[in-house]
């Protein structure tokens, strides 16, 4: 069990350490020229959570904005892509989906010193704990049931009827993502991992069929979720930096690791007394994905190892980032030392699949 209590350590703001402040006079001229209504002046922290792209909140006598931007630095190709996290949001947002409204987008990186977006700020709950500690077992079964229909209703929306069919390719998605996370792994890294090379070699050769296209959120969990302040029900869906076209199964198996990542104060949930809990069981969460969606969720081993894959192919490259000084949170040095255990946990998976 973890001795940080995630609820308390990651919600909130902190002042802006020296190597993460921005110009204000530049920002301000910025927010003058794209922001309908915004008055001036500006103040800034940061906000505690995320790992990958630094994310503030700003406020002004006319309200508030979070402001999300790519690290200062040298970055990896096609890494934090603040910029597909608006598109993604900004057509998102007139369908009814619960997402920030998007104010702009700023790919000009003399403004700050990188790629940045600004949107509204969502007012809610921020939940770490997957365990729901401070909530009745009611509760947090509506909490989990929100959850999960909100992804189910991210992967019934049509790409194409809101303007997000050239977002990605719509086929061949776990193909690509194990290129895409084998490549970033071997840019950012730092030892010899046998297992991981074992990996690298049997993913591809053993993806099973992908029969549904839809938008994947890519990191949909407990945490890149706001909850309304007084109804169990998801205010807004943040952190969309790894969405694209895909098979809508391998984004929810993701989800469903939680069932199987350990209760340590974080989204994992297992061994924990579910039923006692309230907490819905994973064949009860895979149902009622089905019953919206239809759509069929074979044995779910082999994803469990690929999410697994994924995902340390990401912590990866925060602790390549950690090692060259240009990690943008606190916490990233814990993080950073969850690649060797997340790679067994993927290689056991792996094996539970058929790997020999």
């Amino acid at each position: 069990m973890s001795d940080i209590d995630f609820d308390k350590e990651m919600v909130g703001t902190i002042e802006v350490p020296e190597k993460d402040q921005m110009d204000l006079d530049a920002l301000t001229a910025w927010f003058t020229a794209h922001v309908d209504g915004f008055e001036g002046p500006i103040s800034y922290t940061k906000f505690k959570g995320g790992q990958s792209n630094p994310t503030y909140r700003i406020d002004t006598p006319g309200g508030s904005y979070v402001l999300r931007r790519q690290p200062f630095g040298k970055l990896l190709p096609s890494a934090h892509a603040v910029d597909r996290e608006y598109q993604a949001m900004h057509a998102l947002g007139p369908t009814g989906f619960p997402v920030p409204r998007t104010y702009g987008l700023c790919e000009d990186t003399d403004v700050i010193g990188s790629k940045f977006f600004v949107m509204g700020l969502a007012d809610g709950r921020s939940l770490w704990n997957g365990a729901l500690p401070n909530n009745t077992p009611e509760e947090r079964r509506e909490i989990y049931n929100a959850m999960i229909d909100t992804m189910a209703d991210l992967h019934l929306r049509n790409p194409g009827e809101i303007g997000l069919g050239d977002y990605g390719k719509s086929t061949d998605y776990c193909a690509r993502q194990i290129a895409r996370w084998s490549k970033q792994y071997k840019l950012s890294e730092t030892e010899h991992m046998p297992k991981m090379e074992r990996l690298i070699e049997w993913l591809p050769q053993t993806i099973p069929a992908q029969h549904e296209s839809s938008v994947v959120h890519g990191d949909y969990r407990l945490d890149n979720l706001i909850f309304h302040k007084e109804e169990n029900k998801v205010l807004a869906v943040l952190d969309w930096e790894l969405s694209t076209l895909g098979d809508p199964i391998a984004d929810f198996s993701y989800l469903m690791l939680n069932w199987h990542n350990p209760a340590d104060g974080r989204a994992g949930i297992m061994d924990l007394d579910l039923e006692k809990l309230g907490i819905p069981t994973q064949d009860e969460a895979v149902d009622r994905y089905v019953a919206r969606t239809g759509y069929p969720v074979p044995p779910m081993d082999w994803y469990f190892s690929y999410n697994l894959f994924r995902l340390a192919g990401i912590i990866q490259g925060i602790k390549k980032r950690v090692i060259d000084g240009t990690a943008s949170s606190a916490h990233a040095k814990a993080m950073s030392e969850r690649v060797g255990p997340l790679v067994d946990r993927a290689y056991d998976f792996a094996v539970a699949a058929g790997m020999d």
